[in-house]
C-alpha cells in the first residue's frame, strides 16, 4: 500500500506536467480495479444503460456520434453480446453483428449511475493524488468493446486523470501546438469538446494534407495505471482488447475561467448560425450528447454569467497579490461543467460558476526539470518525425521498461480514387470530391455554413475575440 509519491507530490506534478504520463503502482489498494463488467453488472442489478454503437470499418472520416446508433441495455446483454452468445439473438443488441460493430457505454457519471449506491463511490480514490474529498462521485465510467472508440477532440476544460480497470486502451494523443495540422471543427457541435476532422486510424492526406506535420504520442494504458493528460491535449482512445473499463475524472485549473468565456462565444455563434439554416437539410449538427440548441436569450446569459466569473477573479488575484503579467492570473474554479452538463444535472441556465482562492502557483522552468520520472511515472514519448509508421508505446503493467511497437498504421501516400465513405454529418463531401486525375473539381466548389463556422469558431480566433471582449468589459 505504499505509494511512490505522496499526495502532495503527485497534486505538484499533475498540476505542473505539460506532457502526458503514465503514474504506475498508485492505484494498486483501490476497490475500483475490481470493477470489471461482470462486479458492475452484479451491483447494477439488472439496470439498463445506453450504448452507442459503431462500424468497425475504418472510414476516411471519423465516426462522429451523430453517425452512431444507440440502444439501451444491461451490462449482463452487453458481456453475452462481446462473447458471442446466442441469447443475444433476440436482446437489445440483435440487430449488431459482433462482428461488424462495437458498442460503446462512454461518458457514463458515477454519480448517476450508482445513485441508490452512493457508498460505492469510495471505490476510487482521487485523494491519493492530493485532491481529497473526490472519488467516485466527481467521475465518469467507461465501457467498452473491442474497437470502440472517441473521436480525436481536445477538452477546453481543466486536466484528465484516467484510471484503466479492465482491458487495454490504445491512447493516441497530438500537443496543443498541433492544433492547425488536425483541423478544428465545432460540428458536430458539443460544449467543451473541440473535435478533429481527421479521422486519426485512417487518416486521408488528399483533405488533410498538414497532418504529416503532427506529432502523436502513443501509448497503451493497461489495468491499474493512470494516465494523466494535460490541458488542451488531442486524443483519440481506442479499445483493443475484447472488454474494456475505465473511470476518469477532470481536474479544474485556473485557466478554466477564460475557457468558459470560449465557450461561451463558440455556443452563442454555432447555435446562431445554424439554427438559422434550413432543417430540411439534414446536417446532423447537434451532438447526441446535446439536448437541444439554446436560445440566443440564454447563450447570452451564460455569456454575461462567464464574463462576471472570470472578472472577479481577476479583482480577487489582484486584491489577493501582486499580478505575475500583463493578463493577471486567472483563480481555479470548484465546478468543471463538462461537456454533457445535463447528463450531470447541471443545467446552462443555472449553472452557479463559483471561485476560491487559487492554490496552483504557476511552475517554474527549474521545478519542472525536478520531474521524478522513471519505473513509477513514464512519459509518453512522441514519435519519430523520420518514419511513416505510427509507433506505439505500450507501459508494462508492472511499471517496467517502455516497450516500443510499430502497430502497422501506415501513413504514407493514399490512392487518387480511393473510395470515400459518405456519412450524413460530413457536410464538405461535396467540396472536396476529387476527379480521377486527382485534382478539384471545379464545378463543387461552393463553400458551406460549416466551411464559414470552422473559420469563425477556429480556437485561435475564439482566443482573441475573448481577449477583444475581456478588454471592452475592463474599459
Amino acid at each position: 500500500d505504499v505509494k511512490p509519491f505522496t499526495p502532495e507530490k503527485t497534486k505538484e506534478i499533475v498540476m505542473s506536467l505539460q506532457q502526458p504520463a503514465v503514474f504506475c503502482n498508485m492505484a494498486g489498494n483501490w476497490p475500483a480495479l475490481h470493477w470489471n463488467v461482470k462486479y458492475l453488472s452484479a451491483v447494477l442489478e439488472g439496470k439498463t444503460i445506453q450504448f452507442r454503437l459503431g462500424l468497425k470499418t475504418v472510414a476516411l472520416v471519423p465516426q462522429f456520434e451523430t453517425s452512431c446508433s444507440y440502444v439501451k441495455a444491461t451490462l449482463e446483454e452487453f458481456l453475452a453480446w462481446s462473447c458471442g452468445q446466442p441469447s443475444c439473438l433476440s436482446g437489445p443488441f440483435s440487430c449488431y453483428d459482433y462482428s461488424k460493430y462495437w458498442a460503446y457505454a462512454d461518458y457514463k457519471y458515477i454519480a448517476r449511475i450508482f445513485e441508490d449506491k452512493p457508498e460505492i463511490f469510495q471505490d476510487v480514490r482521487w485523494s491519493d493524488f492530493g485532491f481529497p474529498g473526490r472519488s467516485g462521485k466527481e467521475s465518469t465510467l467507461w465501457i467498452g468493446s473491442e474497437g470502440a472508440n472517441t473521436p480525436c477532440h481536445f477538452d477546453s476544460y481543466g486536466c484528465n486523470l484516467v484510471l484503466q480497470v479492465q482491458g487495454r486502451k490504445r491512447w493516441h494523443l497530438f500537443p496543443p501546438g498541433d492544433t492547425s495540422f488536425l483541423y478544428p471543427t465545432r460540428i458536430p457541435y458539443e460544449e467543451s469538446s473541440i473535435f478533429s476532422k481527421v479521422n486519426i486510424a485512417n487518416p486521408d492526406l488528399k483533405r488533410f494534407p498538414e497532418f504529416r506535420n503532427s506529432t502523436a504520442h502513443v501509448v497503451t494504458l493497461s489495468p491499474g495505471q493512470v494516465l494523466l493528460v494535460p490541458r488542451h491535449w488531442w486524443h483519440y482512445v481506442e479499445s483493443i482488447d475484447p472488454v474494456t473499463v475505465s473511470i476518469n475524472s477532470w481536474i479544474e485549473l485556473d485557466a478554466d475561467h477564460e475557457a468558459r468565456v470560449e465557450e461561451a462565444i463558440t455556443r452563442m455563434l454555432v447555435c446562431a448560425i445554424k439554427s438559422a439554416e434550413n432543417p430540411s437539410d439534414g446536417d446532423l449538427w447537434l451532438n447526441p450528447t446535446e439536448v437541444e440548441a439554446t436560445s440566443h436569450e440564454i447563450n447570452l446569459q451564460y455569456l454575461n454569467k462567464a464574463v462576471s466569473a472570470y472578472l472577479k477573479c481577476q479583482e480577487t488575484s489582484v486584491s489577493g497579490q501582486a499580478r505575475s503579467s500583463s493578463n493577471g492570473a486567472k483563480q481555479r474554479t470548484n465546478t468543471s461543467c463538462k461537456r454533457k452538463r445535463r447528463e450531470a444535472g447541471c443545467e446552462q441556465e443555472s449553472c452557479t460558476l463559483l471561485t476560491q482562492e487559487c492554490d496552483f502557483p504557476t511552475p517554474k522552468a527549474e521545478e519542472l526539470q525536478k520531474i521524478p520520472f522513471g519505473p513509477h511515472l513514464i512519459q509518453v514519448l512522441p514519435q519519430s518525425h523520420k518514419t511513416s509508421v505510427v509507433g506505439a508505446v505500450a507501459v508494462e503493467s508492472d511499471g517496467g521498461d517502455l516497450l516500443h511497437e510499430n502497430e502497422g498504421e501506415h501513413f504514407g501516400k493514399l490512392q487518387c480514387k480511393r473510395k470515400r465513405l459518405l456519412m450524413s454529418n460530413d457536410c464538405e463531401t461535396a467540396a472536396h470530391q476529387m476527379d480521377s486525375d486527382c485534382s478539384p473539381c471545379t464545378s463543387q466548389t461552393a463553400l458551406s455554413t460549416n466551411d464559414l463556422l470552422d473559420c469563425l469558431v477556429n480556437p485561435r480566433v475564439i482566443s482573441l475575440e475573448v481577449q477583444l471582449l475581456l478588454e471592452r468589459m475592463r474599459v
